[in-house]
């Protein structure tokens, strides 16, 4: 994260080391790994279905970064465990991978500020630069990120990045 955040704060688009990369083998390749840091926490990471077998040109390391970041902020919300679900859409153009924790979600009144820098909600530590590095490496590969709430559920972060062509 030190390395992401002279990159961040020089606030302009960074050019961004890429590669093709099949999504559904990184993402079954990290869910291991997310899965081991969640039950630290007492939290369960639940695959609703299968990412679909698309490519996309990314860096895995940085996307990791955004896995990491929103599943961290998940078990931190969820104080005493709970369940993060990740669900996986394509469409024609894109990708969109949702992730939903069962914790207290995000008042409407503070979503549209979680992803400045410097904005935390719900934690007792933390920077408040998780989110806006999710959104700034999101936005690096031309795609976008954001929240919402549906009464009753937890927090639902999505964020969708272009198929290659």
């Amino acid at each position: 994260m030190i390395g992401d955040i002279p990159i961040f704060s020089e606030g302009k688009k960074t050019e961004v080391a890429v590669k093709s990369a099949d999504y559904r083998a990184f993402v079954l390749d990290l869910i291991a790994d997310l899965r081991a840091e969640a039950e630290l926490k007492k939290t369960l990471i639940e695959l609703q279905n299968v990412p679909p077998p698309v490519f996309l040109q990314f860096d895995p390391r940085r996307l990791r970064r955004v896995f990491y970041n929103l599943v961290h902020n998940a078990t931190d919300a969820m104080l005493n465990g709970g369940t993060i679900f990740l669900r996986f859409k394509a469409a024609e153009k894109e990708i969109v991978t949702e992730i939903e924790d069962t914790g207290p979600g995000i008042p409407p009144e503070i979503a549209d500020k979680l992803f400045q820098a410097f904005v935390t909600f719900g934690k007792t530590h933390g920077t408040g630069l998780g989110l806006s590095i999710c959104k700034k490496i999101v936005e690096d590969y031309k795609g976008r990120i954001g929240v919402h709430y549906e009464s009753g559920r937890g927090a639902i972060f999505a964020f969708a990045l272009p198929l290659m062509k």
